[in-house]
């Protein structure tokens, strides 16, 4: 029985250590570990900014072309002012 409760106490000093060496760990590098986050959250958002700016906008027609000629000139139309020519 008194192996049992040295193997116990043996395996909680070995988890409190552990957990005592990584809070340690985390305490002494969060800088380095929360720029390196937001680098790649930057990193990303830059990527994924032009794909949604695409899903966005709408669909925009084909630009029609220029016709390489045109017709002859239009003539006007005799306007209708009472049969006084000059107007």
């Amino acid at each position: 029985m008194q192996k049992i409760f040295n193997g116990l106490a043996l395996f909680s000093g070995i988890v409190s250590l552990s957990i005592v060496g990584g809070g340690a760990y985390l305490y002494l590098n969060a800088g380095t570990l929360i720029e390196g986050v937001k680098e790649k959250a930057v990193e990303e958002i830059t990527d994924a900014i032009p794909e949604m700016i695409s899903a966005l906008m709408p669909e925009m027609p084909e630009i029609p072309e220029l016709p390489a000629a045109t017709g002859g000139v239009v003539t006007p139309l005799p306007q209708a002012t009472g049969g006084v020519v000059g107007f």
